[in-house]
């Protein structure tokens, strides 16, 4: 099987600095199902395309 570019996936500490908060911050996103996570062992990973809808989805316009 071909392997096909399915983009980058994060780490906790990558994520919380792309978002400029916290690890726990992240975890608690993980853990309430807000932000979708994939658990490899004891820790989790979270694809960037995640991340980049999370955010574009918590757009606030003031105003």
């Amino acid at each position: 099987m071909a392997h096909e570019d399915k983009g980058t996936f994060l780490t906790v500490a990558e994520v919380a600095e792309i978002m400029r908060v916290s690890k726990m911050t992240v975890y608690r996103l993980v853990h309430s199902g807000e932000l979708p996570a994939v658990r490899v062992g004891r820790s989790f990973r979270v694809h960037e395309q995640a991340v980049n809808d999370y955010l574009q989805a918590s757009y606030y316009e003031a105003g």
